[in-house]
């Protein structure tokens, strides 16, 4: 088995490699020497050379100009004559497989030591390939035939050796090209690929340069400093990236990620070199942060619903009573709504009222328990019971305490009643009405006997000029202050579907049934001695003065409303509109759905030793819950 030295074919027989040789990497790789022609068979470039190139042959042949087989020596004549022999085509298609450093015998085995060498053209002359240059003269010291003798013999020789010449250019070409495959390979210093002339290798050497420029090119400008060209960018058009941590100017969103990326990096890497927990340290130092930055929103946020709830509850410093009623008389003159004279005849009266500490009476109703006795002695034939409190006016709210004075005007409305009961006629000996600035300094009194400290607390030992709101804490503070004892019941929670408080309606009942618990069939309408109830719940409060049972066994509260006007509460007054105005007092459970209620309620007198022993226990306000 043979192998092809060039390619790695494996071929059976010696004929068939040589074939395999001149026809695939000779006859494929045949280019003219003398010229660019390149691409054809050993024949035709044999041709190409004999007809082309004429004159290169003539020089061969003649004497003067001798030349040699790359640089050998041609062999002697068998008859040991020495001459120079022409170098005809073929001979110049085997020079430029050799190379001036091969040996000597390299080109012996090139060089034909015949008395003739035709051409390859010249034996297929009569095949009507033939020329006059084609043949070179023979020469020989020993032959004395005549001419056409020698030429039978050329003849003769050409055909017996022209198989050998052949064997022979074969294995010249076969060696030459395998010393070439061997020793003239060139490997790229820059990638694995391997080049067969120094020529290709230095272009695909340039190509390599050519690309690692053009990659430099485009990077310088991606990203380029802004203070080395800062038209470039501005001038173009093309939208900008500055990196936030140096002065680099980046084209697109993307290198600009990863220059920043390069910053970051480096710094992580900096403070991981530092100390190992620079992580965790940065981790604790964020957290401090977040919770510091959360208490101070949460401190601003306490600080701006204080002040929200200061000014809810009259708490803001902006002036109580004496001052909203100035600024309310004044913008009614403003407004045309009151003459000037009239403005100061009745500041001149409120600065009197204040003075003496007793209500003007402007907003006081009399008459109302009255009249609802008299409406439900002839009407309301579907209701079972009816019970009644003591008789008691009404006090509405006035412009000088509209919108925090419902508190104050509820103790007025229960003084009125208390005022009418015998029961508390000893602590309340005068029969007049406190005003509100009154009823203010009346608490603070109360405070500085040591009653209610936490509430005195709250509004900072003062109410005299404000316009704070007041609830049951306070109302029982002024009752025990007053000598009446006073109890506090805390409806904390809906006791009834819908948020409803039935339990609130059933102990109101219960209360009221107190009058008559010696009676064994009760009269359907009882007006008691009992003084109304106050009721508070978050945002204003009522007076409980009355208490209807249905035929169905539901129950109906009657209250007083302190925000009800004085001409809708005269209209109670009257037969002919009371049927309609009574629908604003009766509260059904629907009407009371908020959350928390308290009511206060008066349960007699105190001795001096109650009332020392109410004031040590208010230093902790304790109500009655239900449930």
């Amino acid at each position: 088995m043979l192998t092809c030295e060039i390619c790695g074919e494996e071929i059976m027989l010696e004929e068939d490699m040589k074939t395999h040789f001149l026809l695939i990497h000779l006859e494929n790789d045949m280019h003219c020497p003398l010229c660019s022609l390149y691409g054809v068979s050993y024949d035709e470039l044999c041709f190409h050379i004999s007809s082309a190139h004429p004159e290169k042959e003539h020089r061969e042949q003649d004497p003067a100009h001798p030349t040699s087989t790359a640089g050998c020596s041609a062999g002697t004549n068998t008859a040991g004559t020495e001459s120079e022999k022409p170098q005809t085509a073929p001979m110049l298609l085997l020079s430029q497989f050799c190379s001036a450093g091969e040996s000597c015998d390299t080109a012996a085995e090139a060089t034909f030591t015949t008395d003739s060498v035709p051409s390859k053209q010249n034996n297929t002359a009569e095949s009507g390939g033939s020329s006059s240059g084609e043949t070179a003269p023979i020469t020989s010291t020993q032959t004395t035939q005549s001419a056409k003798t020698r030429q039978q013999e050329s003849v003769r020789h050409c055909e017996e050796d022209c198989n050998e010449i052949k064997s022979e250019h074969s294995k010249a070409k076969q060696k030459c090209l395998s010393s070439l495959k061997k020793e003239k390979l060139f490997s790229c210093p820059m990638c694995a690929l391997v080049c067969s002339s120094a020529f290709i290798l230095q272009e695909h050497v340039d190509l390599h340069l050519q690309e690692q420029l053009s990659a430099e090119g485009s990077a310088l400008e991606v990203c380029s400093p802004a203070l080395t060209c800062p038209s470039a960018s501005s001038s173009s058009g093309e939208k900008r990236f500055d990196c936030p941590m140096c002065s680099v100017v980046c084209s697109d969103s993307f290198s600009l990620q990863e220059h920043v990326e390069l910053h970051l990096d480096h710094g992580a890497a900096g403070n991981s070199a530092g100390s190992p927990s620079s992580d965790l340290k940065l981790a604790r130092q964020l957290q401090q942060e977040e919770e510091q930055r959360r208490r101070q929103e949460e401190t601003q946020q306490e600080k701006e619903e204080f002040k929200k709830l200061q000014k809810q509850f009259g708490l803001d410093g902006k002036g109580g009573y004496c001052r909203q009623m100035e600024r309310a008389m004044e913008r009614a003159v403003a407004r045309g709504l009151m003459a000037p004279a009239e403005f100061h005849c009745r500041r001149a009266e409120m600065m009197e009222s204040l003075a003496s500490g007793l209500d003007d009476g402007r907003t006081r109703t009399q008459g109302v328990l009255r009249a609802l006795y008299e409406y439900y002695q002839t009407n309301c034939r579907d209701c079972v019971h009816v019970w009644l409190s003591a008789d008691t006016d009404h006090y509405c709210s006035s412009v000088g305490d509209k919108g925090w004075g419902c508190g104050y005007r509820n103790f007025q409305m229960l003084l009125s009643s208390l005022h009418r009961i015998e029961t508390y006629t000893p602590v309340i000996q005068e029969k007049t009405m406190p005003s509100i600035p009154q009823v203010q300094r009346m608490i603070e009194g109360a405070w500085t006997q040591g009653l209610d400290p936490q509430g005195a607390s709250h509004f900072n030992q003062r109410l005299q000029g404000t316009r704070a709101w007041i609830g049951a804490t306070e109302i029982y503070t002024l009752l025990t202050c007053l000598g009446i004892s006073a109890h506090i019941i805390d409806f904390h929670q809906p006791t009834g579907p819908g948020d409803t408080h039935p339990q609130l309606f059933e102990w109101v009942k219960q209360y009221f049934c107190q009058s008559n618990r010696n009676s064994r069939l009760p009269p359907r309408l009882i007006q008691t001695s009992l003084p109304p109830l106050y009721l508070q719940h978050q945002g204003h409060s009522h007076s409980i003065v009355g208490l209807e049972q249905k035929k169905n066994g539901s129950l109906c509260l009657l209250l007083l409303d302190p925000g009800s006007s004085v001409s809708d509460i005269r209209k109670l007054l009257s037969r002919d509109t009371i049927s309609t105005a009574i629908h604003h007092v009766r509260k059904f459970p629907s009407s009371l759905k908020h959350k928390q209620y308290q009511v206060v309620v008066v349960q007699g007198v105190l001795s001096g030793e109650e009332k020392q022993m109410k004031i040590v226990s208010s230093r902790t306000l304790r109500a009655e819950r239900i449930p």
